[in-house]
């Protein structure tokens, strides 16, 4: 009894929210739905390397998200791939998921910036501070809209002078593709690759 109630506190710590942080309301997920591009990130070993990082979301049949992210290797000379699926915590109004890419393990996928007229930007993080992404529907964004979402992260106590700039220069196509499991405190993360075939 005691291990399953550990192991509930550390599933419900993947899909909490941070300190300060609020989830943004009137989120309109058929305006967040398509191809976004991870403009900067914070540091995790599961996007390690990786560069033309992007997520593709689109409607589920259960009603949920179907996740689906993308980014090249270039010392490997691969793409890494991974699908998931999301949920929302709350009421659909409210910028606030959980994300799954294995199993029954969930992560919390919180949107605390956006553009609400155009949703041409979006800032996003875990369930802790250490996870945190800047996105936009191009692989460009303004650099005074940047400016303002890296102000804006860091005065609810995230890192970003640890931000990590994605390139989005285009690189060799590659048939070959390799993904991996990201473990259980990593599953809330937007850009999260799954290993397939092995």
């Amino acid at each position: 009894m005691k291990k399953l109630s550990i192991l509930v506190l550390f599933l419900m710590g993947c899909v909490g929210i941070p300190e300060n942080v609020k989830p943004v309301d009137n989120f309109k997920l058929e305006k967040y739905l398509g191809k976004w591009y991870e403009i900067a990130r914070l540091d995790h070993s599961f996007e390690r390397g990786l560069t033309q990082i992007t997520a593709d979301y689109s409607l589920r049949d259960d009603g949920g998200v179907r996740v689906r992210n993308r980014g090249y290797s270039a010392k490997e000379n691969s793409w890494k791939e991974a699908e998931g699926k999301a949920y929302f915590v709350k009421g659909s109004d409210q910028g606030y998921l959980k994300v799954s890419f294995f199993g029954p393990f969930y992560g919390s996928y919180i949107v605390f910036g956006l553009d609400h007229e155009n949703y041409q930007y979006s800032l996003v993080c875990g369930p802790d501070k250490s996870y945190l992404w800047i996105l936009a529907r191009g692989p460009k964004m303004k650099k005074d809209t940047k400016n303002i979402l890296i102000e804006k992260a860091a005065a609810l106590g995230f890192d970003t002078s640890k931000l990590i700039f994605v390139d989005h220069e285009k690189s060799p196509d590659s048939s070959s593709q390799a993904c991996y499991h990201p473990p259980c405190s990593r599953v809330s993360a937007a850009i999260m690759f799954k290993e397939k075939g092995k």
